[in-house]
This record gives C-alpha cells, structure tokens and sequence, in this order.
C-alpha cells in the first residue's frame, strides 16, 4: 500500500519527517518496507496485514497515525452543491442475493463533462503509482485511496432499462471485463447486471458495456459492501488481482458506504459539472449490528505485563475509533467502530492498548508459578530421538504449522480419511488457510529452498503436532509425529564430495536408529500403496502389530509439484503413538569367552520374499546355539531368473561353554537351511 506524505499532512497536519513518519508507524504494528522521495513528495510503501482492511487507505493511516502523536483526523467538510431529482426518477436497484451483498447505493450524477483530471489529482494519483485515466474514474480511484472504500461509476444511457440487479451469475454467462478479456462465469460469482446481462464483476472489476467514455454524459455511482470471501473467491478463479479487490476480500466498512460515495458525487459535480440527484438509493435489507466489546483495565497489565494509566487507555481506543460505552472503573465496554472486523473480544482491545503503548516497553520475564518445574515426561525419549537423527546427518527443521491445505498426502493413522482440517477463521497468512495435517510440506519446502541456493545433498527431519477435526464445536485432535526428507548424496564427515547417493535404506536405517535410541521394539516394514509416495518404493511401518507411518520415495506427481529433479525420500511416524509403546530394558552381559562360527548362505527365491520374511523364519526355528542371522547382499543380474534373486543371509553360531567344531555347526546349520528352502521354495546357490 503506497502512501502519500504529503496526503497525510493535509489528514493530520503531522510534522514528522518521513523517515519519523516510517520509524513510528513500522513500531504499531504497520512495517514500511521503504520510503522514496517523489518530486516534493515522499511515499510510504505499507505493509498492512491481511485483518487490517481499515489501514488500505490514507483515512485509515492518519488514523494510527493521529493516535501516535496525540492529535485528530481532520473531519471532512463536503457538500454536493448542485441538486435536482430523486435517484429512483432515473435508475433502480435491486439485490437478489443479500448473502454476498449485504449493501448497495448508488446515485445519479447527469450532464457530466468527461475531461482530463486538474493537475492536482493527476499528480496525487500519479504519485501513489496510479495511472490517470479521466477525471470521473480517477475521482473513484482518488476515493478509494482517500476512504479505502472501492467505488465504480456506470455510464447511465448504457445500462438496459436503467436497471442495477445484483445476483449470481447464471449458467453460461460471460462477461467483457475492463480489460479487454471475455471471461467465462460461473454460478457462485456475483455480478452487477442491468436488465439483460451483466455489466460489473461484484468487487473485482467493470465491464466494457457499461465503461465511461468521452460521449458519457450521465454517470451512476456505486458504493456498496460486498462479502469478502466471494470477491476473494471470483478474482482467484478468474486471476484478477485489482484494487477494488484487494480491499472487499479483506473487509471493507459497511457503514462508510455513503460517506465515500458523498464524496466521489461532491468531487464529481466540482470537477465534471453536471447536477447529482438529493438522495441515494440505498439498498440495505439486513443492516449489520454492531458490537460491544468489554474490556477490564487490570488485563492490560496481566497480558503484556504494561502499565498503563487509565486515561491512556480510553484516548488509544477512542482515537482508533472505538466508541466508549459504559464508564465503570472495573469494566470499559467500548463499541467497535465498523471498519473494525479484527476485533471481537477482550484480548484484541489489549492488543491495541499494547501497540500503542510499544511492543518494545514489554520486558522479557518468566511465568508466574506456583510448583516446581520439571520436563515431560516424554522430554527426555525425544531428546534422545534428536540426538539419534543428528548423529545419523540430519539436520532438525522446525516449520510453520499454518499450511495451505492439501489432499496430496497420506495421513498418518490417527489422522485418516474421514478427519477434517482445522480451518482459520482469520488466517495470518493467504495461502495458509489451515493447521497442517502432515509435516511433509513443510519439510519439502524447505528441501526446494535448498535446491534453489545450489545445496543437492539435503537430510531434515522434524518433530512437530499434526492437526484434526472431528466434530465442528470441539476442540482439533492434536498428534505428535516426526517425518524425514532425504536427497542427494550420503555426505561423511571431513569429506566434501558425498561418498554415494542416498537411497531407500539409507532412510530406512535412519528410522530405525531413531527408534533404537529411543529403546523400543524393532519397527517392521511392509511393501504398501501410499498415495504421495512412488508405487513399488514405498512400504508401510508398523510398531508392536499397528500401522504407525509410511516411508519411501516421493511420487513423480509430487516431484513435479515441487520441482524436484532430483529422487527425494519421505517418511513420517506417529510419535505420539510410539512414545506410548513400552521401552525395552536394556540388559548387561559379559562378553563371550568363545569365538562364534559364521555360514554364509545364499538362497535363490522368489522376488516377493523379503529378507524380513526369512530372517523370522530362521529365527523362529529355536535352533540351539543359533546366535543371530544377519543380511549379507543380493544379487540380481547374469545368470538368475527375472522373477528370482539371490538374497545372501549370514548365520551365527556359538556355545557358551567351548569352541563349537565345524561338523558340530554343520549338524544345526544345514537342517535349518533345509527348512528354509522348502518354506520360501529357495534353492541353495
């Protein structure tokens, strides 16, 4: 949002400079992000956050800015001098869909003169980046700078029966928009229409059938209130980003309707000529009930640990607009100005007393407590599970948990199908709209910011809450994962170039020391179809008999999403549910005093037989003196069926009281090799 200094002088009469100007502004909460000198002029580029609508216009500045230095926005004194005629003599208006415009006024100007704008509002326009068109439609465009609310002027003689009907969009509908483009409607989009068509896109942009030209001679003035989350809605799906726009999708004044279009009419008949109907049709079914917001001085303090004096706290509020109701020293009600639509309980009235105040008066201490502190009981298993990850060359990421909505993934257990998001009512940021489901997202964010500094050899993991719904009313289930993002080559320690490429098991290792640091029970893995994982290289985990996560290679469709070029491997677990499973004790014994006797094996079988499979079975055999089998290899290529693979196992022997000889460990192995084969229908190479 560009400001004008000059512009704000002539609001407030303020004499800080613009650098004064920036530094008191940035610290209520309004970053200027630069200050550039044009001609006499400075300009301010604000930027207002998204629940700030009130602030996207130089009323809305002034206003903070007047509470800084203690001083009062200049009132207006305007008045339409030339008068003739009732509006509904020459037009009418007609609202079919309330729901998604509560308001619509609009006012007639006849005998209007379209000229090029005086120097005065060329130059404001130009200096704020505004292009001058001519002076009815850089009148509207001054407006909304000026008032912050969008306004749109009809040539009147090009409107079918002189009628406005404010409706959705009817199957098959187009319209040709101010730029030149026909664009294609749909049902849920709002549209200003007269008698045959539609003439306006609601809140977003006019159309050419009804633009303003040098043979206009009557003009009809809108100013109306439109539901943000329609107009956010028709510009994203058209992708139309306008000024008039910008404002409705984040809250405009529905009770400034009238006050801006007084103003546009006023400047119309003094710049343009021509003659304004006395009144305007003002179209307003439902009007919108303001609200009362109680706020107890004693949680100024209690919140932002702020002192501040009675009085100060009545000036800041009533300053920004809030209007003070009930005068008891224990309880202030204060009615919320219009423009207001952020505000609506105690702890935001507290926000205003503290900004105000200054964030940077806040000290840092401690909470109050009454007991004695101590960990989580979970705390130190977690530490322990980070402490794992890093010694296995990950690094700990630590992501935003607002999130831009997404069914691309799968969802851990806890969290299936059926379980809702948690939407924001209000998000902070745009494109995150709800409470992640996942931790993946994140992650590969942070994988594609790396790629795009040129680092390729990336391993992240992250420990963080994961969020769902299951009852509107009820409070989101909340549970605690923890996910890993691998690409590029396995780096060493003291090396530059990574030694090999990661793959699969390299993750799949790191999950399982993870887990082992933490003293639970072996995870197992089975192949498994996965939705944003690869088919053929995913696999699900399982923990003491229940699914708990997924792991594997990131789907090409995903890949592409995110621009991967490169394979990237994924997986994340339910934490919350593995810190439930018991710890294994960890037991002490004296090393062995014999040597243990090792086979190698290799065993021809089928490509569906898993090394888990066999290695349970060799397991499960109870053979005395049977240590252990580990994996060895496989081996796939020249001389070895498509549909089979050599997979090498190494088995261990020992006894505890003497060296075993080879025919002794020949007696137990081979039995066992045999039960093997005829099990996985194996054959010995």
């Amino acid at each position: 949002m560009l400001i004008s200094c000059n512009w704000l002088r002539e609001l407030i009469g303020t004499k800080l400079s613009p650098e004064e100007i920036r530094d008191r502004l940035t610290n209520v909460g309004l970053a200027v992000d630069a200050v550039e000198a044009r001609g006499d002029d400075s300009v301010l580029d604000v930027e207002v956050p998204s629940n700030r609508g009130d602030c996207l216009s130089h009323i809305g500045i002034a206003r903070e800015l007047a509470v800084i230095e203690k001083s009062q926005v200049s009132s207006f004194k305007f008045q339409v001098k030339a008068t003739n005629g009732k509006t509904g003599e020459f037009a009418s208006v007609e609202i079919r869909d309330p729901d998604l415009c509560p308001r619509y006024a609009a006012r007639t100007v006849r005998g209007v003169k379209i000229a090029p704008s005086p120097d005065w509002l060329v130059k404001k326009l130009e200096t704020i980046g505004q292009r001058p068109i001519n002076n009815v439609a850089d009148i509207t465009n001054y407006v909304l700078h000026e008032f912050g609310q969008p306004l749109h002027a009809f040539d009147l003689a090009r409107l079918t029966e002189k009628k406005i009907i404010v409706r959705r969009a009817t199957k098959g509908e187009s319209i040709r928009t101010l730029d030149g483009v026909d664009r294609k409607l749909d049902e849920q989009m709002l549209v200003i229409a007269d008698a045959k068509e539609p003439v306006a896109l609601a809140g977003v942009m006019g159309g050419e059938l009804s633009e303003i030209s040098n043979l206009t001679t009557d003009v009809l003035i809108e100013s109306a209130y439109f539901d943000a989350s329609s107009v956010r809605r028709t510009a994203k799906f058209l992708g139309l980003h306008t000024e008039a726009s910008h404002r409705f999708e984040r809250g405009t004044d529905p009770a400034g309707v009238i006050a801006a279009q007084e103003r546009c009419v006023a400047l119309i008949c003094e710049l343009a000529g021509g003659v304004a109907t006395e009144d305007a049709l003002d179209v307003y079914p439902n009007p919108i009930e303001t609200k009362a917001v109680a706020l107890r001085p004693e949680r100024v303090e209690s919140i932002t640990s702020l002192q501040v004096e009675l009085d100060e706290i009545k000036r800041i509020l009533t300053g920004l607009g809030f209007e003070l109701r009930v005068k008891e020293a224990s309880v202030l009600s204060f009615t919320v100005p219009s423009w207001r639509h952020d505000v609506s309980i105690e702890e935001d009235l507290v926000e205003e007393v503290a900004r105000h105040t200054g964030y940077d008066k806040i000290e840092t201490s401690l909470p109050p407590a009454r007991h004695a502190g101590e960990y989580h009981s979970s705390e130190e298993r977690k530490r322990a599970l980070r402490l794992a990850l890093i010694s296995q060359g990950f690094g700990e990421a630590i992501n935003l948990s607002f999130t831009e909505l997404t069914d691309d993934f799968d969802l851990i257990p806890a969290l299936n199908a059926e379980t809702a998001p948690v939407t924001l009512t209000n998000p902070i940021i745009e494109e995150a709209s709800g409470m992640r489901r996942t931790l993946l997202p994140g992650l590969l964010n942070s994988i594609r910011h790396n790629l795009n500094y040129g680092i390729r050899d990336v391993s992240l993991f992250e420990l963080g809450r994961v969020f769902g719904s299951n009852e509107a009313g009820t409070l989101p289930l909340e549970h605690e994962t923890f996910a890993l993002v691998a690409t590029g080559g396995l780096l060493e320690a003291n090396r530059a170039q990574p030694a090999r490429e990661l793959d699969f098991f390299d993750l799949k290792g790191a999950v399982e020391a993870a887990v082992d640091g933490i003293n639970l029970p072996p995870l197992s893995f089975a192949a498994a179809t996965i939705k944003h994982l690869r088919p053929g290289q995913s696999a699900s985990i399982s923990a003491n008999g229940g699914r708990v996560g997924s792991i594997g290679r990131l789907a090409d469709s995903i890949s592409a999403e995110y621009k991967f070029r490169q394979p990237v491997f994924v997986a994340e677990l339910d934490l919350t549910t593995l810190l439930e499973v018991k710890v294994q004790p960890v037991f002490y014994a004296p090393l062995p005093r014999f040597p243990a006797i090792v086979r190698d094996v290799s065993l021809l079988v089928d490509r569906t037989v898993t090394v888990a499979e066999l290695s349970k079975a060799a397991t499960d055999q109870s053979v005395p003196h049977f240590v252990g089998v580990t994996f060895v290899g496989t081996y796939e290529g020249e001389g070895i069926p498509d549909s089979k693979r050599s997979v090498t196992l190494r088995f261990e022997y020992r006894a505890d009281d003497r060296t075993m000889r080879d025919e002794e460990v020949d007696a137990i192995h081979w039995p066992l090799v045999e039960t093997l084969k005829e099990r996985f229908g194996g054959e010995v190479r």
